[in-house]
């Protein structure tokens, strides 16, 4: 195993009273899609903060490919490619200038930072707006631009932070393309996102933050598992009961029969049907037809958040 692209232990962040962060444990391989979720006011931009020194932190360590990211701050930065949130861009030079500035700010040489802006305009799909303003460019190519200028520097790491917020769906899928090349070429990915389909498709691992601490961490697949799935099943006549499938598998929980639909409700639906199957077949039942509703990472998502006099699911400390 070589560095992780981040380690973070026991890291602090308290503004007066208020515990932004309250000791998160978090390691990133190097290489992977990571995504972090958590509601309004988790600890998600804060988190970022710290990692590219906008915030100083209250306690606890984070290293970013090994470098720590105070004491070692500008190697730290190096490695990390930023695309925030908010618009935080010169508008006054035509946008290939704006990628120049920051690549020379980064230490690349003034021929070299102009053929990477050329480069990664393209790849994002604005070289022909390179003379134009920021301002003058339209919602989507923004959002475009702000990628470009965090692979100005081909960093090792990048931090997205809400990337596709506002654009549409054709963009976002354009985007996600993009994205998932560069993970596939050896970039490791940082995500935050609202979307929850995004973090389903694209991360290899999510960790969900809430109130400043990491409930868990886990692939999106795990996470749909730990929800319950709909074995939707539609029988050629209606039986006369109810069958008894909890008493023979304590994944299921719930039995519910409407004429000859039946839907069985259990923790990893995919794996219980074949059984279901197997004990409507034995007790002489045809199946017509056979769906599985899974459960969303959204759902499991919300359980996971919700306040804690009202959570089921309890606590998981990240190792």
């Amino acid at each position: 195993m070589g560095t992780p692209a981040i380690e973070i232990r026991d890291l602090r962040k308290s503004y007066g009273d208020v515990q932004a962060l309250d000791g998160i444990d978090l390691t990133v391989p190097e290489g992977s899609f990571f995504g972090l979720l958590g509601p309004n006011g988790a600890g998600k931009t804060t988190f970022i903060n710290v990692l590219v020194g906008l915030v100083r932190k209250s306690g606890g360590t984070a290293r970013v490919f090994g470098h720590d990211v105070e004491d070692d701050y500008r190697s730290a930065r190096d490695h990390i490619g930023l695309a925030p949130q908010e618009f935080n861009v010169d508008r006054f030079f035509p946008i290939r200038e704006v990628l120049e500035h920051k690549a020379g700010y980064h230490g690349v040489p003034r021929d070299e930072a102009a053929e990477r802006a050329d480069e990664v305009l393209k790849r994002v799909g604005i070289y022909d707006k390179r003379d134009t303003r920021f301002d003058w460019l339209s919602g989507g190519m923004k959002r475009r631009f702000m990628l470009a200028r965090a692979l100005i520097t081909d960093p090792d790491l990048l931090i997205l932070d809400e990337p596709t917020a506002g654009v549409d769906v054709q963009l976002r899928r354009e985007l996600w393309e993009t994205i998932v090349d560069l993970n596939q070429r050896g970039t490791t990915v940082l995500l935050t996102t609202h979307y929850i389909e995004e973090a389903e498709r694209l991360c290899d691992e999510v960790a969900i933050l809430d109130s400043g601490r990491v409930v868990d961490v886990a692939s999106p697949e795990e996470l749909m598992d730990r929800g319950t799935d709909d074995v939707v099943i539609k029988l050629r006549e209606a039986p006369t009961a109810v069958p008894d499938f909890a008493a023979e598998d304590d994944r299921v929980e719930e039995v519910d029969l409407d004429g000859e639909r039946l839907v069985v409700t259990a923790r990893q639906g995919g794996l219980v049907a074949p059984d279901l199957v197997r004990q409507l077949d034995r007790a002489g039942h045809e199946i017509v037809d056979l769906e599985i509703q899974r459960t969303s990472l959204e759902e499991v998502f919300v359980e996971m958040t919700r306040p804690e006099e009202e959570r089921a699911t309890p606590e998981v400390a990240v190792e």
